[in-house]
């Protein structure tokens, strides 16, 4: 349970100094949260190494993967199928 409360809070402080970051640091920092996601989900399931090092990094991918155009407020979000959709930024 401590390392779900971690990752929230590691999660919720990235997403409070995401206005002042540049692309390529919310990049980075959306990988890191997507990792520590993965790796959480990984341990509450009970997985096994192999699994868990996999949820980690499917996580990583996927944080890493979230996309925003300044100019426009759009967000682009990835489907997991190789695709992709344009919404308003959450």
């Amino acid at each position: 349970m401590s390392k779900l409360f971690s990752a929230t809070i590691l999660a919720a402080t990235l997403a409070l100094a995401g206005c002042q970051m540049t692309q390529t640091e919310r990049s980075i920092a959306g990988g890191v949260v997507g990792a520590a996601g993965g790796l959480a989900v990984g341990n509450l399931l009970g997985a096994n190494t192999n699994w868990t090092i996999l949820t980690t990094v499917a996580g990583a991918a996927a944080g890493t993967l979230l996309a925003r155009n300044d100019a426009t407020g759009q967000c682009a979000y990835a489907r997991g199928d190789g695709t992709y959709y344009e919404a308003p930024c959450q």
